[in-house]
């Protein structure tokens, strides 16, 4: 897993998972504001906003990604019989 820094032409996503680096956890993206140059997210079951520079993007690469869905089950309802 890598990170990547927010670049002015790069956005986030709401539902997205970022790296805040000052505290160096992972949080979820809950309003990404360019203008104002800040990013609201939920950590610890509370909302919280600070700069866009304090966050980062997780880049998985293909292998990490497959081994998530892989690893992932259904719920069982769809199976044909």
């Amino acid at each position: 897993m890598k990170f990547k820094i927010i670049e002015k032409d790069m956005k986030a996503y709401p539902g997205e998972y970022l790296l805040h680096a000052p505290t160096k956890k992972i949080v979820l993206c809950g309003s990404f504001q360019r203008a104002r140059g800040i990013i609201r997210v939920l950590a610890n079951g509370q909302l919280m906003e600070d700069k866009i520079e304090n966050f980062k993007k997780i880049v998985l690469n293909a292998e990490e990604r497959n081994k998530k869905r892989l690893n992932t089950r259904s719920c069982g309802g769809c199976k044909k019989r």
